[in-house]
């Protein structure tokens, strides 16, 4: 989920980033000659960034890595690597399974309200691309609430709106309305 992924435990200094690793992995599994450059543009890192993990990982036994030419190499991932990048897989899944039911509720919560004070529709705001503006969407259609779209804005005005931001479902009123 991207908001998972955004807001992923913050690499701490001296440490790496979990997701950060798990990409690595990933992107040496794929590509075992992969040059530094192409990884830090693949995880949106500077290429010191890189150095720095595969300097680790490899020190940790996670990778090997082997000299090709003057600044080319081959990084295998171990069997230990393997088994990194599958425990780090699983805790991802496990984040985003735990984001996703969070948010769930909140949604349902916030469209309990609405459907009690008998409105039919909402409006959902959060940035575009976030994946739980999306969980909010499905949770508005499993509960039988419209979405009014962006074409729709005449509508807009007088209805509740749901909107996330930062992991966070919230019910905005329309004004005058003295609900919360």
């Amino acid at each position: 989920m991207n908001s998972t992924s955004e807001s992923s435990a913050q690499a701490q200094p001296g440490r790496a980033d979990p997701l950060r690793e798990l990409a690595l992995l990933e992107a040496l599994a794929e590509n075992p000659e992969a040059r530094q450059v192409d990884l830090a543009t693949r995880l949106g890192v500077a290429v010191g960034t890189v150095n720095w993990l595969v300097k680790r990982m490899s020190a940790k036994g996670l990778l090997k890595v082997k000299r090709l030419g003057r600044w080319r190499w081959s990084y295998l991932v171990t069997p230990q690597g393997l088994m990194r990048k599958a425990h780090l897989t699983q805790q991802y899944v496990h984040a985003s399974m735990q984001l996703y039911r969070a948010t769930r509720e909140q949604a349902r919560s916030a469209l309990d309200q609405v459907k009690r004070s008998r409105y039919t529709a909402v409006r959902v705001d959060g940035a575009l691309g976030d994946d739980l503006v999306d969980v909010c969407r499905l949770t508005c259609l499993e509960q039988g609430i419209h979405v009014v779209s962006e074409g729709e804005a005449e509508k807009a005005d007088g209805i509740p709106r749901v909107r996330v931001h930062d992991r966070t479902v919230s019910l905005e009123w329309p004004k005058g309305e003295g609900r919360g």
